[in-house]
């Protein structure tokens, strides 16, 4: 068992990668993963960036939930091998792909969930909102509004996908669809609540709190 003076916490790599096409930020997290799966020894790594507009799907997702052609689309639609239902991703928003090898942290999945939600949860209360959690739901909810959503793949025990934060972005492309599968919950952004809210100072909050949940040291 570690003590308080023994302690040393795991390097976490942070990449910044700025408004990035998903299928660019999807090869490199696989390539990430890959690299980690062969050798464990490998430090994390964190991406953060904005995507342009571009609708996702978990490998389950239903095609219901979209209200459009997909094969008519002007914007893009991938079906990935993450988890959860179709969601929307454009600029203002906030989207975290952590690389971490869970051996290294707790083998448990829902405390991964968890984990994530907490970090959104802690955010917010710097600003004094109060995100919440709704049992039986993954993400985070202000006044009944979403404002966060996570959607995670994770292969032995290393994490790719992970969540997005709808920062200050334009909500009509959400409209398509049933986002997350959820119709009586409507979609928000943190804008609504505190308005003038720029992604770069949620950005640097969600650093500065993302090291202290899992205990690491970003670099």
């Amino acid at each position: 068992m570690y003590t308080a003076t023994s302690f040393k916490p795991r390097r976490c790599i942070l990449q910044k990668l700025g408004t990035t096409p998903y299928e660019a930020a999807w090869e490199i997290q696989r390539s990430l993963v890959k690299q980690r799966l062969d050798d464990p020894s490998l430090e994390d790594t964190l991406l953060l960036l904005e995507h342009p507009p571009v609708y996702t799907l978990g490998t389950g997702s239903s095609t219901k939930f979209i209200k459009f052609d997909p094969k008519q689309s002007e914007i893009p639609v991938y079906r990935t091998e993450r988890g959860g239902e179709v969601t929307y991703h454009c600029p203002g928003q906030l989207v975290g792909y952590p690389i971490l090898n869970l051996r290294y942290y707790q083998q448990d999945l829902h405390w991964y969930l968890r984990q994530l939600e907490e970090v959104i949860i802690q955010v917010l209360k710097h600003y004094q909102l109060t995100g919440e959690r709704i049992p039986g739901l993954t993400g985070v909810w202000v006044n009944n509004c979403k404002v966060a959503a996570i959607g995670i793949k994770v292969k032995r025990w290393v994490t790719m996908h992970g969540f997005s934060i709808n920062v200050c972005p334009e909500l009509q492309g959400f409209q398509n669809i049933i986002p997350c599968g959820i119709e009586d919950k409507p979609v928000g952004s943190l804008q609504q609540f505190t308005p003038g809210i720029s992604l770069e100072e949620i950005e640097a909050k969600v650093i500065e709190i993302f090291s202290k949940v899992f205990e690491i040291e970003l670099i």
